[in-house]
């Protein structure tokens, strides 16, 4: 594939799996608060089907209000992690037009819109939901991992309408004792007022804490195999 890297900033250092044969598909899956790409590169590609690029990029490092300003990887500002908390409006919507852009960079290069599934975990979670909702291209689908939908009072207003008809994969652990699966809950809820109801999923795993585990993978395979199906 062509194309300059260098015009996308999160693309530059951003880890990448390719397709093991002819590129059909692209995966942009974001990682969580203080993380990196590399952790969820290798759980992709444990589940990685051949006709698809996994993208994993590396989140700016910021000073995080929820950790005492310290400054750590994160998509963008957190104050509180309850669905009343002051939110990062700024910092949400820039966070969500520099994926956008890895989106166009993707399209430009010849993997159409609808061929593209964003994803993430936690925080990256919350922002591939956003960013997918407000997003101008059609999506094949959105994964959210352990997640809520940020500035979720703004939608259905919000939402650009285009990615009504999304698929939607939502997974989380009853036992998160971070983002309360309750809150995944409302999150669900939330999006089935915007989207389809019927193409939203929520699955949730007994005992599992704020990670994942091999069942939620082989979820996340079957999801990327129904959506993004070999052409």
């Amino acid at each position: 594939m062509c194309g300059n890297n260098m015009s996308v900033p999160l693309l530059t250092d951003a880890v990448t799996v390719p397709a093991g044969e002819r590129e059909t598909g692209a995966v942009i899956f974001l990682h969580g608060l203080g993380d990196t790409g590399h952790g969820w590169a290798e759980a992709l590609s444990a589940i990685r089907l051949p006709h698809l690029k996994y993208i994993c990029p590396h989140a700016p490092r910021i000073p995080v209000s929820l950790n005492m300003k310290m400054v750590m990887p994160a998509w963008f500002d957190l104050m509180g992690l309850s669905p009343d908390a002051p939110e990062d409006e700024a910092g949400i919507k820039k966070a969500a037009e520099s994926i956008k852009t890895i989106i166009e960079h993707e399209v430009k290069n010849g993997i159409p819109a609808n061929r593209i599934v964003l994803g993430g975990f936690s925080q990256g979670g919350a922002l591939s939901m956003y960013t997918a909702l407000t997003c101008q291209h059609k999506l094949a689908g959105v994964i959210g991992l352990s997640c809520w939908l940020p500035l979720h009072k703004t939608f259905p207003q919000a939402a650009s309408g285009v990615n009504k008809e999304i698929s939607v994969l939502q997974c989380h652990g009853e036992a998160d004792p971070m983002i309360p699966v309750r809150f995944g809950n409302l999150t669900s809820e939330k999006l089935k007022s915007v989207l389809s109801p019927s193409k939203v999923q929520f699955k949730s795993y007994p005992g599992v804490m704020h990670n994942t585990n091999q069942e939620e993978m082989m979820a996340v395979k079957d999801f990327l195999e129904k959506v993004l199906p070999r052409v």
